[in-house]
């Protein structure tokens, strides 16, 4: 049976942050992410976590500067330095939140960017994460992300990331399959479900095109949650979506998930 966790950067954002855990608890999830933890103390977030009694399933490495436009920087020449600080913070917050996923950002890269330079710098960084949250039982994840929503992101296509976890050879780096952007950027999602299971950490809905709930646009959710739930994969499905209107609301898709597991 599907376990899911309410992405509250996106979801519940008719109530405040730190108010979130609380709505999506009372709706019935039982885990939570998001992208960025970094503006609260990680005790306060902690706190609320444990007041719903709620699971962090989630959440991103610093990304740089986020608010300048920057998407991570794991890819980005010159940038080690403050990647290595960045996973320090990381797993700061992920010992105090018991978080055991962390999902780092690779970065957007230019015309003036060599592909092969900034590969070997994302390999690299990738395995200077990976090693320091090994330490800590904490699973690293790449995602590749759509170049429509995120133009120049470096990192795109389902292959390519698995490709560059075998090239680190870490055993807790694995790729975060949102089937929002797969869809966008190749399709076929079932057939790489079923082809990548094994590499996959951590898995992500939303309804294609315009990102809403799952019950909505050209993906057929109930098909592939049977799929993803037949193949094995026991940790949670992020539901990163931006709700049409009212959260609690749109979760009509929701109910039936909850029934079957006796919530």
């Amino acid at each position: 049976m599907p376990r899911f966790a309410a992405n509250l950067t996106m979801m519940y954002t008719e109530h405040a942050f730190l108010d979130r855990f609380a709505a999506a608890a009372q709706d019935g999830f039982e885990a939570v992410e998001y992208l960025f933890p970094y503006d609260f103390p990680a005790s306060e977030i902690k706190a609320r976590l444990d007041a719903n009694h709620l699971t962090q399933a989630l959440f991103n490495a610093p990304p740089g500067d986020w608010a300048g436009g920057e998407r991570g920087i794991a890819a980005l020449p010159g940038r080690e330095d403050e990647f290595q600080r960045s996973i320090a913070t990381a797993l700061d917050y992920a010992r105090v939140l018991g978080n055991r996923k962390l999902h780092v950002m690779a970065g957007l890269i230019g015309a003036d960017h060599s592909r092969a330079e900034c590969r070997d710098v994302y390999v690299k960084n990738l395995a200077y994460a990976a090693k320091a949250a090994l330490a800590e039982n904490i699973m690293v994840v790449i995602e590749p992300i759509n170049t429509r929503d995120m133009p120049g992101y470096f990192l795109n296509r389902q292959d390519d990331a698995h490709a560059i976890c075998a090239e680190v050879g870490a055993p807790n780096l694995k790729v975060q399959f949102d089937c929002y952007h797969c869809q966008i950027v190749e399709g076929d999602l079932a057939v790489k479900l079923k082809r990548d299971m094994a590499g996959i950490g951590h898995i992500q809905i939303a309804g294609v095109p315009e990102r809403h709930e799952p019950d909505t646009g050209e993906l057929n959710y109930p098909y592939l949650l049977e799929l993803i739930d037949s193949l094995g994969y026991d940790g949670y499905i992020g539901c990163e979506y931006r709700p049409r209107g009212e959260t609690s609301a749109g979760l009509g898709w929701l109910k039936p998930y909850l029934k079957n597991a006796g919530q």
